[in-house]
């Protein structure tokens, strides 16, 4: 069955509902287009049945078929914190980024992000900085580093975790990054945005976050631009002036 979701994965490029359609009308599957297509593989892999699939991702909503990733799954054995943020941010952001990434991967928290510009980049860079640990889940395939101006930070992240839900050289879409978004809510315990806008893909995973039942952190910004984090203090989630804000829970 392994081999089936690999096959029909990598046939509809990791769309989850064409593959659940295929599955669902219990296509056939063509064994010499499956010789060919297992042949394209360079990563490692794992299934929604497979033993080493992340137990946590099981309970969100389409929960993905196949995850193709480079590095460690046990990162994941760990507690991880996901850290999000906007892609054009200001230096107030990324100072707050990186003050708070640096003393949580102190107390052994794992980084999840999703490699774009910006907030997520900081994040990986700093934890990487400090020795601590990090997971990139990509919005393209496994071997499609975006954007390219992180190319070198995806080389340096292939040494700790980085996952996909599409396979090979997949191109981005426009719509595969919120889909991202889920996996990377998914995966993480807790979730820290140190800076956003009100409407940006950001605040989709807030709300694959609270939708899961995780709890939301939040960096206060300035009352006159980037009003995203102040609107979701305003909606309950945690105030966070210092790591130890996020710890105590």
């Amino acid at each position: 069955m392994e081999d089936i979701l690999l096959y029909f994965s990598l046939k509809y490029h990791g769309q989850f509902d064409l593959i659940y359609k295929a599955l669902e009308r219990k296509e056939r599957v063509d064994e010499s287009l499956k010789k060919e297509l297992f042949a394209t593989i360079k990563c490692s892999y794992t299934t929604i049945i497979s033993d080493d699939y992340p137990q946590h991702l099981k309970f969100i909503n389409c929960p993905p078929f196949v995850l193709y990733y480079y590095g460690s799954l046990s990162l994941l054995d760990n507690e991880c914190i996901g850290v999000i943020g906007k892609r054009d941010c200001s230096e107030y952001g990324v100072q707050a980024t990186r003050i708070l990434v640096e003393n949580l991967v102190k107390q052994g928290l794992v980084i999840v992000s999703g490699m774009a510009k910006g907030i997520d980049g900081v994040g990986h860079r700093t934890a990487l900085k400090t020795n601590g640990h990090t997971v990139a889940v990509l919005g393209s395939g496994i071997d499609y580093p975006y954007p390219p101006m992180n190319k070198e930070l995806y080389d340096q992240l292939k040494n700790e975790l980085i996952i996909s839900e599409y396979p090979g050289l997949t191109p981005p879409r426009k719509d595969y990054f919120p889909k991202r978004n889920r996996i990377i809510a998914g995966l993480s315990q807790k979730l820290l945005v140190t800076e956003a806008d009100i409407k940006s893909g950001t605040m989709i995973t807030v709300g694959f976050a609270l939708e899961q039942g995780k709890d939301v952190f939040a960096v206060p910004g300035r009352i006159y631009d980037c009003k995203g984090c102040n609107s979701l203090i305003q909606q309950g989630a945690k105030l966070v002036m210092s790591v130890e804000d996020i710890l105590e829970e």
